[in-house]
């Protein structure tokens, strides 16, 4: 599940990435107002998938409230929320020792 978690909230930190810097200009600069009407709809979606593996990952492995609310947050700030995927990376590194 962890795994699962990393790759969406590197995938939700990547749409972020392409909504602001790459959809928005386009709208903005190149008049081409589809290209935030479509990254923003993928962007919206993978938040949503973010928040509830969020609350799931949490539950399951009885994350502290404030590591859940920390992770939360800096999901919010563009190119910050690749922090997220990297700590997770740890998370599955650290449960696969606890494992062996």
């Amino acid at each position: 599940m962890l795994r699962l978690f990393q790759q969406i909230a590197l995938w939700e930190a990547i749409s972020t990435v392409l909504l602001f810097f790459l959809a928005m200009p386009l709208k903005y600069f190149g008049d081409i107002p589809e290209a935030v009407r479509i990254a923003g709809s993928i962007h919206g979606f993978l938040v949503v998938i973010f928040v509830v593996m969020l609350i799931v990952c949490t539950i399951e492995y009885k994350w502290s409230l404030m590591k859940a609310a920390k992770y939360f947050v800096v999901s919010l700030i563009p190119i910050a929320s690749f922090w997220v995927e990297v700590d997770l990376k740890k998370e599955i590194i650290k449960s696969k020792k606890g494992v062996a």
